[in-house]
């Protein structure tokens, strides 16, 4: 009986889970690309927004699902710069958890309520991405990856 006050107490001070989960099975799939790959940009049809408000160091602004939308595993010598972004009729965020495992965020850098992440020499690895919305409603979204600045 002793011992479970320690357990108790241990189960209180435990860390909250995180609202966002990169380890989650991707809503809508991995995606695979190399460096200086055809068809660029490469765009997913996703569903923005979610429930889960995101809380990351430095991201604190939008709503996401739990499970990133998509797994993005690429593979360069990281000369290129990799442009992640996300157009909507609605006004959509981008959470994109990074290969170093640190994240990164935006909200209308792409201008009329779309963002755009520009990440310059990016690494080679698995980037996490997730495409949120300001309110709680889901909207219709297309996700962009490339190497070409589309600005």
């Amino acid at each position: 009986m002793r011992f479970l006050l320690p357990l108790a107490l241990l189960a209180l001070t435990a860390a909250p889970a995180l609202a966002q989960d990169p380890g989650a099975e991707p809503l809508y799939g991995d995606v695979r690309l190399e460096e200086g790959f055809p068809n660029d940009p490469y765009d997913i049809e996703v569903t923005a927004g979610g429930t889960e408000e995101v809380s990351e160091r430095g991201c604190n602004y939008g709503f996401v699902a739990d499970a990133p939308d998509v797994d993005l595993y690429y593979t360069t010598s990281g000369s290129s710069t990799l442009y992640i972004y996300a157009v909507s009729s609605e006004d959509t965020t981008i959470l994109v958890n990074l290969p170093d495992g640190s994240w990164a965020c935006d909200d209308d850098s792409y201008g009329d309520g779309d963002p755009i992440l520009v990440i310059p020499g990016a690494d080679a690895g698995l980037y996490d991405i997730w495409v949120g919305t300001y309110g709680d409603d889901l909207v219709e979204a297309t996700l962009f990856i490339s190497e070409i600045d589309p600005r």
